[in-house]
């Protein structure tokens, strides 16, 4: 059996390595001469799979190691009888932390703030339960779900006029709730002075040009932006509008892509109706440089900012995207090729659970505010 794996997929020759012959390559550059004789596809979100990818291959098999599934043509895949599998929820707290760690570097405590959230599927559910444990002010737009679900959900009028709005939301493109440009020209000047908007999603949920001429116009907003429109080809003047851009890493930590690879592992031996052998319990050693001081701060606040920047210099990722962009101006190497070398080789990243706080001073009200983070809290 011979399995074409997605080269930035961790431990892919760990799960993979004995179920038949691995052949890695870049995700975005796989081709069907590359399928033509796979018998298992396994990708992330950059890989378009579709009739021209697979058409004459003798694939079986597809799984993607991400929560996302629009690159997935889910039509074809159905009507050619070949079984598909994605990891959804495996890198939600990722892009959660990712929420915090944008927040934190832009001092914006969100329990003193009213919370929007746009999309409430695994990743902005997860946000949801976070912010609202956390005692946050909440509104929430998800078209698909009803108050039964959230009790905060609303307008998207409603949330558009927080002083925080985060979006979670896939691409949809059809049916009765398409995305596509959810947020166009008309939505974003509806945003109050000096709000704070995220996109970790998907790109192309906000129309790119219209957020690049209201920025263009108003200086109040502070836009942080993970994902773009058209990646990997983003466009470099609205980069340096934005206050914080990434290269669609927020669901980058190496704990969020390892339970992605663990996940489809499970799906592919599912469907060769193989027991699995290995978890990651077994394949990855514990965070052993994981002490996080606290200092002599006494704030609640102070405390959790310092300690989330601690775990991840959300600041670094901005930087590496603009030298990148840099780069691209005035050495003329292309923005798309920078763009995916700073996904492929991005430092590895480990979520809050890995580290353990110690404290000089400190309440139990901020002990518990960090142990709902996620840190480990004595």
């Amino acid at each position: 059996m011979k399995i074409l794996i997605d080269e930035n997929i961790p431990l892919g020759i760990e799960f993979f390595g004995d179920m038949g012959e691995i052949v890695r390559l870049p995700g975005r550059k796989i081709t069907a001469n590359d399928v033509k004789d796979a018998d298992v596809l396994i990708v992330r979100s950059v890989t378009q799979v579709n009739a021209q990818l697979l058409a004459g291959s003798r694939v079986k098999f597809v799984g993607t190691c991400t929560i996302g599934i629009d690159h997935l043509d889910l039509d074809y895949l159905n009507a050619q009888s070949i079984p598909w599998a994605n990891a959804p929820g495996c890198n939600a707290n990722s892009v959660v932390e990712y929420v915090y760690a944008a927040l934190a570097a832009l001092d914006v405590n969100w329990t003193k703030a009213k919370v929007g959230i746009i999309g409430c599927g695994n990743v902005g559910g997860l946000l949801y339960r976070r912010f609202k444990a956390q005692g946050a002010e909440l509104r929430c737009y998800d078209p698909n779900l009803s108050v039964k679900d959230i009790p905060e959900l609303t307008s998207l009028a409603d949330v558009l006029a927080c002083d925080v709005v985060s979006m979670h939301t896939p691409l949809v493109v059809e049916g009765p709730h398409p995305s596509f440009h959810l947020l166009t020209k008309s939505e974003l000047t509806q945003l109050p002075h000096g709000a704070v908007l995220i996109n970790a999603g998907r790109g192309s949920v906000i129309n790119n040009q219209d957020l690049l001429s209201l920025l263009n116009e108003r200086n109040d907003l502070r836009v942080v932006l993970d994902v773009w429109e058209p990646e990997p080809n983003i466009s470099i003047p609205l980069l340096e509008k934005v206050l914080i851009g990434s290269p669609h890493i927020a669901g980058y930590s190496y704990d969020g892509k390892l339970n992605g690879t663990e996940m489809i592992y499970q799906a592919l031996c599912q469907f060769l109706s193989r027991p699995p052998t290995k978890s990651l319990k077994n394949l990855v050693p514990k965070l052993q440089d994981n002490i996080l001081d606290a200092g002599h701060l006494t704030d609640a606040w102070a405390v959790a900012k310092h300690l989330i920047l601690q775990a991840y210099n959300i600041d670094s990722d901005n930087a590496r995207l603009r030298e990148t962009a840099h780069d691209s101006l005035i050495k003329r190497i292309p923005i798309n090729e920078g763009f995916d070398l700073l996904r492929k080789h991005y430092p590895k990243r480990r979520e809050f659970h890995n580290y353990r706080v110690t404290y000089h001073h400190a309440s139990q009200h901020t002990k518990d505010w960090l142990s709902q983070l996620g840190f480990q809290c004595e």
